[in-house]
């Protein structure tokens, strides 16, 4: 065993640092790319418009301000009688004629807690380059969602909760998110909260069913879930009942 009886420092359970983005030395390799270099696209919104795929996380960088990250409890250390603590990466190993190789996932959310989140999936061989390609995969699924107040306890006409309820499905795991008065919080599920809260929603609740301890499926619901919010075209009156905001607030 190569890897056992070793602390990692990489195997932390708390968010990963805020890493500053330079931007100075970016290269561009696609057209998307080179007009966002050169000013000529400087909103990150009219790309997700138009359904542009982002095909660099550098696009992302110089778009939207204030991104934050955080990691997914994913996986569990080894513990006496399998108590281990959650941790960031899942570790799969290989059995090989050579040796066990071991293998490293983690999942990466990303937002600017103003109407633009993302998510992805990072696998390597070690910790750093896994959480690295997470969270270069969720600034290249960035997407924006619909908030407002759905809640007939509030009708307060402000963007901190979701304007209706949504579904979202993976697998067997199915999430049901609803509209919450203001100053509920998010009784969401705790990795799932993560989500929410880089999205900019603040107060939510939130039912699920199946197997919602499979935390890669339970993501992925609440992804599809979200992404439903956009897709919903609301009458003018409609609008400006629920306080609807699309996207980024301008400030």
């Amino acid at each position: 065993m190569i890897m056992a009886g070793r602390k990692r420092k990489d195997d932390r359970t708390g968010p990963p640092p805020e890493e500053k983005v330079d931007l100075s030395t970016w290269q561009p390799k696609t057209s998307l790319g080179k007009k966002v270099q050169s000013k000529e696209i400087s909103d990150i919104e009219s790309i997700l418009d138009q359904g542009l795929p982002i095909l660099e996380s550098q696009i992302t960088d110089a778009l939207v301000h204030g991104l934050e990250n955080d990691l997914i409890m994913l996986g569990q250390s080894k513990g006496k009688f399998g108590g281990g603590a959650r941790r960031v990466f899942k570790q799969t190993q290989k059995k090989t004629s050579e040796g066990n190789k071991p293998s490293f996932a983690t999942i990466a959310v990303v937002g600017n807690k103003n109407g633009i989140v993302g998510m992805g999936y990072g696998k390597s061989k070690e910790t750093v380059p896994a959480r690295e390609k997470a969270v270069r995969n969720a600034k290249r699924n960035v997407f924006k969602i619909m908030r407002g107040c759905g809640s007939w306890q509030c009708n307060c006409k402000t963007p901190h909760s979701i304007p209706f309820k949504v579904y979202g499905k993976c697998g067997s795991a199915e999430i049901t998110l609803m509209p919450a008065p203001k100053g509920k919080g998010l009784v969401v599920e705790k990795e799932c909260a993560k989500m929410l809260r880089l999205a900019g929603i603040k107060d939510c609740w939130s039912m699920t069913k199946g197997q919602s301890r499979e935390k890669e499926n339970l993501l992925v619901a609440v992804e599809n879930a979200l992404r439903q919010l956009i897709k919903v075209k609301l009458q003018p009156r409609f609008r400006e009942q629920l306080g609807i905001a699309e996207g980024m607030i301008k400030q």
